[in-house]
């Protein structure tokens, strides 16, 4: 089963709110956006958000430039059908963030959280930092969210990769500059702890 295929069948067979990573507000993501400042016009990109509900929140604080890529087409249709007239001021994309063109220099700012810790081989994770090169306006933001070192070893069967702080910055290398990093105990729907870590960058790259 090729990874497509996987999580088309993981958000067709369980309500999203029922996987281990659902939050009803995504307010750690929320506040870390809008600490940077930006105007609610500023263009946002949620990588691997297609069910998450950071979207809604975000509509509801006023932004208003909002894309949200994800593998799946089931996920984003569930969030299509939550938001319903919503959904039609949100860009979504369907496709894999190691191979997926984007438009250059696009976005304000990149959020992610728990798509980098999937990728699992030095390549992936190259081609997921080339596309945030591509994609993000130089002096964007970037906010990436993995499990922390003692977090996970795994999620929805597939392996994963834990960092630390620096671990994370080092993959994505000296044209981000880390202005911050946080923690962040995340209780599953089922009571249990997913330790996560969450940095911050800006992109400097010319």
């Amino acid at each position: 089963m090729d990874t497509k295929e996987h999580w088309e069948q993981v958000y067709s067979k369980t309500d999203p709110d029922a996987l281990s990573w659902f939050q009803l507000h995504a307010d750690q993501s929320l506040r870390l956006i809008r600490d940077t400042g930006l105007p609610g016009t500023a263009s946002i990109i949620d990588i691997g958000g297609g069910a998450s509900m950071l979207v809604d929140d975000l509509l509801a604080h006023g932004y208003s430039h909002l894309s949200v890529l994800d593998l799946s087409a089931a996920a984003m249709a569930s969030a299509q059908q939550r938001l319903g007239p919503l959904a039609q001021a949100v860009d979504w994309i369907e496709g894999d963030i190691t191979a997926v063109q984007l438009p250059f220099q696009a976005y304000d700012l990149w959020h992610d959280r728990a798509v980098f810790h999937f990728l699992t081989t030095p390549a992936q994770r190259k081609a997921y930092v080339d596309a945030v090169l591509h994609a993000v306006k130089p002096g964007g933001h970037v906010i990436v969210a993995t499990f922390a070192e003692d977090g996970p070893t795994q999620c929805s069967g597939l392996p994963v990769v834990r960092y630390s702080p620096d671990g994370l910055h080092a993959e994505f290398g000296t044209p981000f500059t880390l202005l911050r990093h946080e923690e962040e105990e995340h209780r599953t729907p089922r009571g249990g702890i997913q330790k996560f870590i969450y940095c911050y960058c800006r992109q400097d790259a010319p």
